[in-house]
C-alpha cells in the first residue's frame, strides 16, 4: 500500500484516485472547491462517469480514500502526488497553465519529506522542467522527482481505461523516480513506455492529433462520397479491415469536441508555429472539424427550405455519449447557428440538460424524445445516446410536423428511415445520380468547363 495525494478532482483526478484507492492504496485527495468537496465527502460525483459513484462509496466507507481542501493535510508523507488539474484553453489557443503554476508551488510548500510528483494534467511540451523548478523554489533541500504521466482516459468509459490501459508512459530525468511509478501500476498489467519528460508529454499531444485527423479525414471523405453517392459508412469498413488503417475514430458524424481532442490540437498547432514550424495538417483537421458541423446545419436548411420560424428539435446535447461534459460539444454550435437562422430549438439529452441550459437558456428542454418530436418541421440526432437506437418511430413520424430526419452520428439505416416515411439524410451515406451523369462528377449531367486551379503548399 503506498500514500498518494491527488491534487485536482476533475475527470482525470477523481478517476485516478477512486482508481487507486481501489487497488488498495491511502489517497488523499485535494479540491479546493467547498462546495465540492462537501459533494465528493458525502459520496457523490460532480461528473457524470458510468461506475464512478459506486466505487467512491465503497472507498469512503473502506476508509481508502478521503477529500481536503489543504495541501497542509495531503502532501506531507505522500508517497506519489499527481497533479490533474485543468488546462484549458487560454484565449490565443494555447494551454492555460495557471492551475498546474498554482498546484505545483503549494505541492513545494507543503512538502515535509522525499516525494514522486507526478504530472497526469496534459500540458505544452517543457512543462515538466518548469514544474521541477517552480517546486524547487519552495521545497528548500528536500529531495523530489518530476514525473510526467500523460493519462488517456476517455470520457464515459474512464473507469475501464484506468484498469485496462493501452500503455503507461512515464517520462522523467530520473530513471529510478520513473520506475518506482512503474511499480505503482504494476497491478494493471500493461505494457510501459519510459522515456525522458518532453517525449513523454508529447506523447498525449500526437496521440491525441492523430485520432483527430481521422476524424476529420472521414468527415472529409463522408463530403465527398455525398456528392459521389457512395456510402461513407461501408467506405470506412473497407478501411478498418486493413490492419494499418484500423475501424476505430473512422466514423464519420458532425466532428469531434469536448475537453481534449479540440484544445490538444490546436494548443499543439500554436507549440509547433511558436517554434518555426508550419502544422498545416493540423490547420487542416481543426478547419475540417468546423466545416463539419457548419455543413449540417447548412444541410438541415436545405431540406427545410427556410429555417425561419421553424421548430428544430434535436436529441442529444453532451460531446458524446455517456457523459455530461458540454465543453466544445458540436450541439453547441449546431443549436446557435439555427437560431441565428431564425429557427427555435427544442432538445432531450439524458443526463446533460442541466449543464446545456447553463450555457444555452433560449433552448426548450424535454423531458422525453417524444416530447421534441411534437410540433418540430426536423428531428437532428447530434449525440448517438443508445436510448435513441430503440425509438418508436411510427410515434415520431406522427408527431413531428414534417418528417424530416438528419442524423449527425450515422445511427440509422437509410433505407429502413425511408421506407417508414421519413426525409431521412445522414453524413456521407450517398446521393442519387443523374441520368446520364459523369462517373466522378457527382452524378452532374454535365461538366465544368472552368479549368480548376491547384495551389499546392
Amino acid at each position: 500500500m503506498k500514500k498518494i495525494c491527488v491534487v485536482g478532482t476533475g475527470y482525470v483526478g477523481l478517476t485516478t484516485g477512486v482508481c487507486f484507492a481501489d487497488l488498495g492504496n491511502d489517497v488523499t485527495c485535494i479540491e479546493i472547491n467547498l462546495q465540492k468537496l462537501e459533494q465528493l465527502r458525502s459520496g457523490k460525483t460532480p461528473i457524470y462517469e458510468p461506475g464512478l459513484e459506486e466505487v467512491l462509496q465503497r472507498r469512503l466507507k473502506a476508509g481508502s480514500i478521503r477529500f481536503t481542501d489543504t495541501y497542509e493535510e495531503g502532501v506531507p508523507g505522500a508517497d506519489f502526488i499527481f497533479i490533474t488539474v485543468g488546462t484549458p484553453m487560454g484565449e490565443d489557443g494555447s494551454a492555460d497553465l495557471s492551475q498546474v503554476e498554482a498546484a505545483a508551488r503549494s505541492i513545494g510548500k507543503a512538502l515535509t519529506g522525499p516525494a514522486i510528483i507526478i504530472d497526469k494534467s496534459t500540458v505544452p511540451v517543457g512543462t515538466g522542467d518548469w514544474v521541477s523548478e517552480l517546486i524547487r523554489e519552495h521545497a528548500r533541500d528536500i529531495p523530489f522527482s518530476v514525473v510526467s504521466n500523460p493519462e488517456f482516459l476517455r470520457e464515459g468509459s474512464a473507469m475501464n481505461d484506468f484498469f485496462s490501459p493501452d500503455r503507461i508512459v512515464l517520462g522523467s530525468r530520473d530513471r529510478e523516480a520513473a520506475e518506482k511509478v512503474a511499480e505503482l501500476h504494476a497491478p494493471l498489467r500493461a505494457p510501459v513506455i519510459i522515456t525522458d519528460l518532453r517525449t513523454a508529454e508529447m506523447i498525449k499531444y500526437a496521440s491525441n492529433a492523430f485520432l483527430a485527423t481521422k476524424i476529420s479525414f472521414i468527415n472529409e471523405i463522408a463530403q465527398i462520397c455525398e456528392r459521389l453517392g457512395a456510402d461513407v459508412k461501408e467506405v470506412a469498413r473497407g478501411m478498418g479491415a486493413d490492419k494499418r488503417i484500423g475501424p476505430l475514430f473512422l466514423e464519420a458524424g458532425i466532428g469531434y469536441g469536448g475537453s481534449c481532442f479540440p484544445k490538444d490540437v490546436l494548443a499543439l498547432a500554436r507549440m509547433a508555429a511558436a517554434n518555426g514550424c508550419h502544422p498545416q495538417l493540423l490547420q487542416a483537421v481543426m478547419e475540417i472539424n468546423r466545416d463539419a458541423r457548419r455543413l449540417f446545419v447548412q444541410k438541415t436548411i436545405a431540406l427545410l427550405g427556410d429555417a425561419r420560424g421553424a421548430q428544430i428539435g434535436v436529441l442529444g446535447l453532451s460531446f458524446k455519449p455517456n457523459t455530461d461534459d458540454m465543453r466544445e460539444a458540436p450541439s453547441i454550435d449546431i443549436i446557435q447557428q439555427l437560431m441565428a437562422a431564425g429557427a427555435s430549438v427544442k432538445a432531450y439529452d439524458p443526463v446533460a440538460m442541466e449543464a446545456a441550459e447553463a450555457i444555452m437558456p433560449e433552448v426548450i428542454y424535454c423531458a422525453t424524445p417524444y416530447d421534441v418530436a411534437k410540433g418540430s418541421d426536423a428531428l437532428l440526432i447530434v449525440t448517438e445516446w443508445n436510448e435513441f437506437k430503440q425509438l418508436d418511430w411510427d410515434r415520431i413520424r406522427r408527431y413531428l410536423r414534417r418528417p424530416i430526419i438528419v442524423d449527425g452520428r450515422n445511427v440509422y439505416d437509410p433505407d429502413e428511415m425511408t421506407a417508414r416515411g421519413f426525409i431521412y439524410r445522414g453524413i456521407g451515406r450517398g446521393a442519387p445520380h443523374l441520368p446520364g451523369g459523369i462517373p466522378g462528377n457527382g452524378g452532374q449531367a454535365k461538366a465544368s468547363e472552368e479549368p480548376v486551379e491547384i495551389v499546392e503548399g
